[in-house]
């Protein structure tokens, strides 16, 4: 329950309800035994997309509701309330899908939005190398001309939906010389030839989701998948990107802290210490408030920078990147403190807490660390009152 009215409109309550009615019913029941295979959620991801969730930011014209970034942030918290790794791999598909529907030619967007809409088609985003990672202009994969193809050569690694995406947004080197500048965005499909799959990484938390490397060996690309037609807007494609996905993010940390805060409350009132229930404890009181409140600020932090971008507002960017960072710190401390408030058993894996705790961790590191964040929002401060 929320502290706040958000004012939500009537689609996005029935929008809300239903997300937490998929959660509850075919998410929990299986949430623990896909965190202990590490096993990548192929009937949930199915379940999502026949109810429409992988349309909701998509145009009515390819095949998708219409909708926009406070729909998907609502649908990814809600997820995350019960599973932040399923919710990793809901939420990666739209990273995968923004470029396009940001920087894709019409042709593009007419070719693969209607599938990714109708959840045929799992997309990934491939940015992220060995030497890139916050720094997204040091990308070392190729992309060369040749005739009506473009051949690709290089290594991507911690690709979410990697091997499991039937469509991949990649990042590659078109003109070393011009920097940033010299930097192209490639769809590729799953199957092409030298388009292989390497390591799959085993990880602290988030593990119901798939992070594989991706390997490009003279992987023929044809010019009419070069994103938007044109070279050079590789960079600039991947930081509008990260204006829409950072918000999701910040939404996938409020639903793991809501779901962590929950859990908490409902034990302190089960488990009995000195003959009463520790919620009557003062202490443990004092934790779930500032807990729920910190929450509720995350939350309309979120909600606001959501509506900011629905809106159209010029350069979202540092709002985006206070809200993932605000919310992933957030995330992370209530987590702890609901391991702290369950005691010896949080620290156990019989108890679900503690996989809440290792689920909020890489909210404070991917699509830009929390460092990075920082970064963002003090130089925007620098550049307009730092006269």
């Amino acid at each position: 329950m929320f502290l706040v009215d958000h004012l939500l409109t009537e689609d996005q309550k029935m929008l809300r309800d239903l997300c937490r009615q998929i959660a509850e019913e075919k998410i929990r029941p299986v949430s623990r035994e896909l965190d202990e295979k590490e096993e990548f959620p192929a009937e949930i991801i199915k379940i999502l997309g026949q109810s429409d969730l992988f349309s909701l930011c998509i145009p009515e014209v390819y095949g998708g509701m219409g909708g926009n970034l406070m729909d998907l942030c609502i649908a990814t918290e809600e997820i995350s309330r019960v599973d932040g790794g399923i919710a990793t791999s809901y939420a990666a598909s739209y990273l995968g899908m923004f470029p396009i529907l940001i920087n894709g030619n019409e042709e593009q967007k007419k070719k693969y939005l209607p599938d990714i809409a109708s959840g045929k088609n799992l997309t990934a985003f491939g940015l992220t190398e060995p030497e890139a990672g916050s720094d997204a202009a040091a990308v070392k994969t190729t992309a060369k001309k040749d005739g009506d193809y473009y051949i690709l050569n290089g290594t991507k690694h911690f690709i979410t939906n990697g091997g499991d995406a039937q469509i991949y947004t990649i990042i590659a080197v078109t003109d070393k010389s011009r920097g940033p500048r010299g930097v192209s965005a490639f769809i590729l499909e799953k199957g092409m030839e030298g388009f292989t799959f390497g390591k799959k990484e085993e990880k602290l938390g988030i593990r119901a989701s798939s992070t594989n490397e991706l390997i490009f060996t003279d992987v023929k690309v044809p010019k009419e998948n070069l994103l938007g037609g044109k070279e050079g807007i590789g960079f600039i494609s991947t930081m509008k990107t990260f204006d829409q996905s950072r918000p999701g993010v910040a939404a996938q940390a409020v639903g793991i802290a809501q779901g962590a805060l929950e859990l908490a409350t409902e034990y302190a009132h089960q488990r009995i210490q000195f003959g009463k229930p520790i919620s009557s404890f003062q202490g443990i009181q004092w934790m779930l408030a500032d807990m729920a409140t910190k929450i509720e600020a995350a939350r309309s932090l979120v909600y606001s920078v959501a509506s900011m971008v629905d809106r159209g507002i010029k350069n979202p960017g540092p709002a985006s990147a206070a809200a993932k960072m605000f919310a992933s710190d957030v995330a992370m401390e209530v987590t702890t403190n609901a391991v702290q408030i369950y005691g010896g058993y949080g620290y156990m894996r019989d108890y679900p807490i503690e996989k809440f705790m290792r689920d909020a961790k890489i909210t404070q590191i991917y699509e830009g660390t929390n460092q990075i964040q920082r970064n963002i929002i003090a130089l925007a401060l620098i550049k307009k009152y730092g006269k």
